[in-house]
Parts: structure tokens; C-alpha cells; sequence
């Protein structure tokens, strides 16, 4: 049976296939990128949280056993604005590189360019960074991106979306063993996400020995230092790269 998919990924007109049929699967993936995503949109006797990846390869599709490690084989470290966040693509997690580069602003209105990331959460993010951190993003250029051809849309990613803009905007690379995990909401607070411990196991795989998380999260696993904090500023604070703030004006006196 074929049905026309919309611009949303949805089955367009009636709902009448999808009530027909047993399981609808969804191949998709980015035709610049070698990895191709199988996501199950509806198994009637069955969980649709499972996520089958491949890679294209010239003798045809083959399985990732370790998409981690296929994301972050050619990271270089050292590099501001590069940080790795721990995301859930249904029940498996994935340690995927987030890169921003900021530049001055020429232009009346500067450019926010996000491929693989939510564009509504990167203008949250620079209006928290904005107002609640005292970072200045309004005169810059913001480009972010998600290294692999991979697609983050939940709030997991929110925290290293942000400490990674703070770090390409003052220059000052994140340490390259550590992994950031949180929701940010509009007042700066860090709200911990689902599933965080089999996220820091994963990340506790690869080696990576910290983490910053909030308040609310679950202990990690051995081998992984949590560093807990309440807000993104405290976050921005403890990793040495909130900038000084000019002395508050005082009026003068009539």
C-alpha cells in the first residue's frame, strides 16, 4: 500500500491505512549522511519505543551495533562550542556531539541557523542565556548543529545546547570527559529528564567521567562524577566561564 508522507512525516488525508494495518514502520534519514533511522510509528501487539539504525553502505544497508561510537569517532576535542549530551531515540541512548559556532552580527535581525535541533528550543535557550545568565546573544550570529545527520527534538539536550553556546560565545573549551543532561526553563532552573540513568551508563561506556546534572537526578554509575547544580547560570559558574559582569549603576543623588 502507499500513502504520500507530509513535510510533519505523517501519513497524509485519512486515518483509514493506518486503522487498516498492523504496524506502520518509518524509514527516514538525511541523504548527506550515511545513517538511516527505522522507527516503528504504531505495532498494534507490540512497544514502539524500539529504534532500528543503519548505515548505507556501497553493498547496501547494514546495522550500527554501536551508534555512540559511530557519532563521536571523528570528535576532536578541545574545540569551544563542542559538547556530547546523552539523548533517548525510543528506548535506546545515543551520545551525540552538539557544535555551536557564534559570530559578531552584521545584519539587523542576526541569524540563527539549527540543523538537527529544535529551532524553537535554541531561541528559548538565547533568550535564558540572555536574561537569566547576563550572556549577550543579541548581536550575534548562532549556528547549531547535531554531528551525524541525527535529529534531537526533546528537552534533554537543552542543557548542553546552552553551555555549549556560553563556551563558543567566551572561547573557553568544555572539558572534553564531560557530558551535560537537563531541561532549562524559562526562569534558568535545570529540571531533570526521563531515563537519566541508563543515559550515564551509556555515557559511562565510552568513558566519560563527568556529568553535569540537576539536583533532582538519580546518582551515576560508578566511574562518573556528577556535578549537580540548580540553574544554568550555576552550571555556566562552576565550569569557569561566566563572564564579569559590570558593577551595578547607581543613580545620583538630587
Amino acid at each position: 500500500m502507499v500513502r504520500h508522507v507530509t513535510k510533519d512525516g505523517n501519513l497524509a488525508g485519512p486515518r483509514v491505512l493506518e486503522h487498516l494495518v498492523d504496524t506502520v514502520l518509518s524509514f527516514e534519514g538525511d541523504r548527506h549522511h550515511a545513517l538511516r533511522l527505522l522507527r516503528v510509528v504504531k505495532h498494534r501487539f507490540g512497544s514502539t519505543q524500539e529504534l532500528g539504525l543503519f548505515e548505507m553502505t556501497e553493498h547496501g544497508l547494514k546495522g550500527v551495533p554501536d551508534p555512540s561510537g559511530l557519532f563521536l569517532a571523528d570528535r576532536r576535542k578541545g574545540i569551544p562550542g563542542s559538547v556530547v549530551v546523552p539523548t533517548l531515540e525510543g528506548s535506546r541512548p545515543l551520545l551525540v556531539e552538539l557544535q555551536v559556532l557564534t559570530a559578531k552580527s552584521f545584519l539587523p535581525s542576526p541569524r540563527r541557523s539549527a540543523q538537527g535541533i529544535d529551532g524553537g528550543r535554541l531561541a528559548l535557550l538565547l533568550a535564558v542565556l540572555q536574561q537569566r545568565v547576563g550572556i549577550s546573544v543579541h548581536d550575534a550570529d548562532v549556528y547549531a548543529l547535531a554531528v551525524g545527520g541525527v535529529r534531537i527534538v526533546e528537552p534533554g539536550a537543552d542543557l548542553g545546547l546552552g553551555l555549549a553556546t556560553v563556551s563558543s560565545i567566551v572561547g573557553t573549551p568544555l572539558p572534553p570527559e564531560l557530558v551535560a543532561i537537563g531541561e532549562v526553563g524559562l526562569g534558568g532552573e535545570l529540571r531533570q529528564v526521563a531515563h537519566t540513568s541508563r543515559r550515564l551508563a551509556e555515557a559511562a561506556r565510552l568513558g566519560f567521567q563527568r556529568a553535569v546534572l540537576p539536583f533532582s537526578a538519580p546518582d551515576p554509575p560508578a566511574g562518573i562524577e556528577a556535578m549537580r547544580v540548580g540553574t544554568l547560570i550555576d552550571a555556566v559558574d562552576r565550569l569557569g566561564m561566566l563572564p564579569d559582569r559590570p558593577p551595578p549603576r547607581v543613580p545620583p543623588r538630587r
